[in-house]
């Protein structure tokens, strides 16, 4: 009974990782990067809205509230499919909603006065969190493959698919703590701050699947991926961590002004 129950734990565990954005220690690195960028009254006004809590330690929130049944309706806000050729505004809308609806939903109940602290908090978490989903670029990429996920590959011989090499598998590689990681992408080359804020969820948006494009054509089904794609790779990684930072820090200051 006690090996049927871990079984049953381990693969309950692997299927929750499978749909992770970035990891826990890639969302906290965008959240830390945030930190260096937002204004006092941004920093005031978000610990009194989370009663003390930091948006570091509430930037894993989307993620962990999945094992929640109740919270089920958020799993397709982590995302967003647009078949190719079509831009997201010409394309069919799902109709329980999206990646690029649910941030702006959030900001909407964020900057609405008559919302409740409540329905703030929990925006704040989600928006937190999607904001990094916005620059993992399978996250954007194709409805018919899951962003990646059925393309199975090997990383340094372990089974993975290219949505979690692009999650965590090069992360965890590189054996970065979120502070360390954070540290490393705050200075030059990946600083040019008043580029990176320019433009909106929209153009955020439309960055990334661009960039999904190039993920796609990174990869064969069942290659077996090492050093060398690491180190192409990793450095593109460690931009869309920097530059969904950057852009969290501007979408807060403008909230909470």
């Amino acid at each position: 009974m006690k090996s049927r129950f871990q079984l049953l734990l381990l693969t309950a565990m692997l299927i929750a990782n499978a749909t992770f954005a970035f990891g826990p220690i890639g969302h906290r690195t965008i959240a830390k990067v945030a930190e260096y960028y937002l204004t006092d009254s941004a920093k005031e006004q978000i610990i009194e809205l989370l009663d003390g809590e930091s948006i570091i330690t509430v930037s894993t929130f989307a993620d962990d509230i999945k094992s929640d049944r109740k919270y089920d309706y958020t799993h397709v806000w982590h995302y967003v499919n647009v078949d190719e050729g079509k831009s997201y505004a010409d394309s069919k809308k799902n109709p329980n909603g999206d990646l690029i609806l649910a941030i702006n939903n959030s900001i909407e109940v964020l900057k609405n006065p008559k919302s409740s602290k409540e329905d703030k908090a929990f925006n704040l978490k989600m928006l937190v969190h999607l904001i990094g989903d916005l620059h993992q670029p399978l996250h954007c990429g194709r409805g018919s493959d899951k962003g990646g996920n059925d393309i199975k590959l090997k990383w340094f011989k372990r089974g993975t698919n290219l949505h979690r090499v692009w999650d965590s598998d090069m992360i965890n590689s590189n054996k970065y703590s979120f502070t360390e990681l954070a540290e490393s992408i705050k200075k030059p080359p990946y600083i040019n701050k008043e580029e990176i804020e320019s433009g909106n969820v929209l153009t955020w948006y439309q960055e990334s699947k661009e960039l999904s494009e190039v993920v796609y054509a990174s990869a064969q089904a069942d290659e077996n991926l090492y050093y060398s794609y690491n180190y192409k790779y990793f450095p593109v990684v460690k931009k869309q961590l920097n530059y969904a930072g950057i852009r969290l820090a501007k979408v807060l200051n403008d909230i909470f002004k």
